[in-house]
């Protein structure tokens, strides 16, 4: 947590009870570190942010990712119908395989594929009625310099897939709506909801402490709960070693990491 006074790097961590969970005889270590973090994340989105429910219609953005597969096995277990962006094919021969079986898989590695045409088409010109993004382009395609945004929808195309009541969750902190996009946004009634990771660790200071603890170790105890009966399967990379850890740092700094990565004691 960003108010703890104990670094993260001692052999021996002081950790405040209310961040700690049972872990389930079934589940080893790596997979419960590996899904903590995700699953928090994915309930933030659905839960708290949006309220999924049975019927539902979701676009989880790149979701291949470990935060997209834990998000879309959640959607799913509450009953929603789940559309998936594909980065790579390997990506797309991933959510195809999923079970059950996501909706579609919208493949946008050429660049061809418009996201905002194929949702709308997928539920009948009605929009999707929740968006998790892995961040936007905000700006024209000549002014983006990664070939990664390059496979970002456009903050427009998002506002446009989004239907009456939508809920936008976006993990896009630098994100700037004009007066166009918040007109189109007032006349859906949609809203957009930030997904910071640090949230719960910071709420604890607000009013209605009490709740928070109570909220954050049932959301933990419910992770730990749907790993075991493997309604959640992570994306996990091999354990690291200890003396790797600083290499595969570097590697999650710079976004390379296509899988969770667990460092081994």
């Amino acid at each position: 947590p960003l108010d703890s006074e104990e670094s993260g790097l001692c052999e021996v961590v002081l950790v405040h009870e209310h961040y700690l969970v049972r872990k389930p005889e079934k589940v080893c270590w790596v997979e419960a570190a590996g899904t903590v973090r995700d699953g928090v994340r994915a309930y933030t989105a659905l839960h708290y942010l949006s309220q999924v429910s049975p019927g539902k219609s979701v676009l989880v953005m790149d979701g291949a990712s470990p935060f997209g597969t834990i998000t879309i096995q959640l959607a799913q277990h509450r009953g929603a119908k789940v559309i998936s962006t594909a980065y790579s094919l390997e990506d797309k021969q991933f959510l195809e395989r999923l079970r059950p079986a996501v909706a579609r898989v919208i493949d946008v590695s050429n660049g061809k594929i418009d996201v905002a045409e194929s949702c709308l088409e997928e539920t009948g010109g009605l929009g999707v009625d929740i968006v998790v993004d892995a961040g936007v382009k905000l700006y024209s395609a000549e002014d983006e310099s990664t070939s990664k945004s390059q496979l970002l929808p456009h903050k427009h195309d998002i506002i446009t897939l989004l239907g009456v009541g939508g809920h936008w969750i976006t993990t896009e902190r630098n994100l700037q709506l004009d007066p166009p996009d918040s007109h189109s946004l007032f006349l859906k009634g949609a809203t957009v909801s930030f997904l910071n990771d640090e949230i719960w660790n910071l709420s604890n200071i607000q009013q209605g402490k009490y709740l928070y603890i109570l909220l954050m170790i049932r959301i933990l105890e419910d992770i730990m709960e749907k790993l075991s009966s493997s309604v959640f399967r992570p994306q996990l990379d091999e354990p690291i070693p200890l003396y790797e850890a600083k290499v595969s740092m570097e590697i999650v700094q710079k976004n390379q990491a296509r899988k969770r990565q667990v460092i081994q004691f």
